[in-house]
């Protein structure tokens, strides 16, 4: 073999994938057809269990520090600022929770954050490399390459994007539609004169929902805008003039454009592979699903999608690689209906269209009655998101239950007495010896739903795999 895994697609599915692999030492390549990186926001939120997945890669830090939270929205009605609404509401952090609340970050600079890890670990992404073809069979996958080499690895994975060229190449059904009644005009630019301390609505007051929205992009001087377009409207210009022109249109004139970065029609696209598997051939991120930008799901899905593929390609176990396909395309489906759903408000111009709540933050997506999550009882069960809990060692040192589970392998957690390969943790009140952690708020046995002499297995994606309850 060339390498264990060729990776076609470097977005932040294919790079966090990269990332889970090479932090395992197993040997991977990442291609990407472009040759050059994309420079643009696409999208920008990132939900609040993708932030717990970037806290365990080692890169949550740098996307802290480069994004920004959410900011209220500016409502203009023919130029008159009329109301201010959030698209979240801001909740504080919980033992549980650390980070409930949505971030903001141009995908390009998220991009760039994790090539920056990925390269700690002493690879680098391809560029100008397209996969041309493969073949597989009983002992792995022929690929070739763009630039007339031809590798060798155990799988391919496919994270190239909605026009897929592995999916298309194994003939896997994108099955789902394109809503050609709907369009927007989507782009970054520069605007002279807005408060980037807020989003800005512009619309008429005769017609409220439709208009032309400007989110600030922390770390740029730009916004990212997204316009209505009206049914019919055909042969629409992207240009800067064009974009200037609509927002005069709404505005009075009172912003002045420049520094038009990208931008384009886009078009509702609600889609989902029929298959993400096609034997040592996966299909992840957008390749495998395809969704509305309405609560902000398509990037956050398909990070989780590489962080679930990671480890189990690195363990490679017929077990471990059958289970992703189920449990994966679930949480697609389920998120597809989401954004659907948000969609469907906002056409119908509901007043909360632009409320996003719990169900778009995937910090209760489950795995439950999946092939690797046997039934169980209580609150918390396997297959479930592992919570966060702080602790106290014998030196009285603060300890995060994250901060144990952080890195590439599972973690075992004994809640009281006995012996374990993992992390035994006191009821509060206790006295700490040795490694022994200390629950002295009692947050995590609350959170765990467990008694002393409770047995808990965090899988490598710090989802609950095994949970032995004491009797109460």
């Amino acid at each position: 073999m060339d390498t264990r895994v060729l990776i076609a697609g470097a977005g932040p599915t294919g790079l966090t994938l990269a990332i889970e692999l090479a932090r395992r030492d197993v040997p991977v390549r990442i291609i990407d057809k472009v040759e050059t990186y994309f420079v643009g926001s696409r999208g920008d939120g990132m939900q609040p269990r993708t932030l717990e997945v970037f806290e365990d890669l080692g890169v949550l830090d740098a996307v802290l520090a480069a994004g920004g939270p959410p900011v209220p929205m500016k409502i203009h009605l023919d130029g008159e600022v009329v109301d201010e609404r959030m698209m979240f509401d801001l909740v504080d952090p919980t033992p549980s929770k650390p980070y409930p609340t949505g971030w903001f970050l141009g995908q390009s600079q998220t991009e760039g954050i994790l090539r920056d890890r990925l390269a700690e670990f002493g690879v680098r992404v391809e560029l100008a490399t397209a996969l041309t073809g493969f073949e597989q069979d009983a002992d792995g996958v022929t690929a070739t390459l763009s630039t007339g080499e031809t590798v060798r690895a155990e799988y391919l994975v496919g994270a190239d994007g909605g026009k897929s060229f592995v999916r298309k190449a194994l003939g896997i059904a994108f099955e789902g539609s394109t809503d050609e009644s709907i369009r927007m005009l989507l782009g970054d630019v520069r605007a002279d004169g807005l408060d980037r301390a807020y989003g800005h609505w512009f619309a008429g007051k005769d017609e409220p929902m439709s208009g032309m929205m400007f989110s600030p992009l922390p770390g740029t001087p730009l916004f990212q805008f997204a316009a209505s377009l009206a049914e019919g409207e055909v042969d629409v210009e992207t240009a800067l003039p064009a974009v200037q022109a609509r927002l005069d249109a709404l505005s009075g004139g009172t912003v002045k454009l420049s520094g038009l970065a990208w931008s384009t029609v886009w078009r509702p696209n609600t889609r989902l592979a029929a298959r993400f598997r096609d034997g040592r051939v996966f299909l992840a991120g957008d390749a495998a699903h395809a969704h509305p930008p309405t609560g902000g799901q398509g990037l956050n899905t398909g990070i989780q999608d590489g962080y679930n593929l990671g480890w189990k390609l690195a363990d490679g176990s017929p077990e471990l690689l059958d289970s992703y396909e189920p449990e994966r395309r679930t949480v697609a489906a389920r998120v597809l209906g989401v954004t659907s759903e948000l969609l469907r408000k906002y056409i119908d111009g509901d007043d909360d269209a632009h409320r996003r709540g719990e169900d778009t933050q995937q910090l209760d997506i489950t795995y439950r009655g999946g092939p690797l999550s046997p039934a169980g009882t209580g609150a918390l069960r396997p297959g479930d998101r592992a919570p966060d809990a702080p602790l106290v060692d014998a030196n009285g040192k603060r300890v995060r239950l994250f901060e144990l589970f952080r890195g590439p392998h599972a973690t075992e957690l004994l809640f009281g007495d006995g012996e374990t390969t993992g992390y035994r943790i006191l009821p509060a009140g206790s006295v700490a010896t040795g490694p022994d952690l200390v629950d002295e708020g009692g947050h995590a046995y609350e959170a765990y739903d467990v008694q002393p002499g409770t047995r808990v297995l965090i899988r490598p994606d710090n989802y609950v795999w095994s949970i032995s309850r004491a009797a109460s």
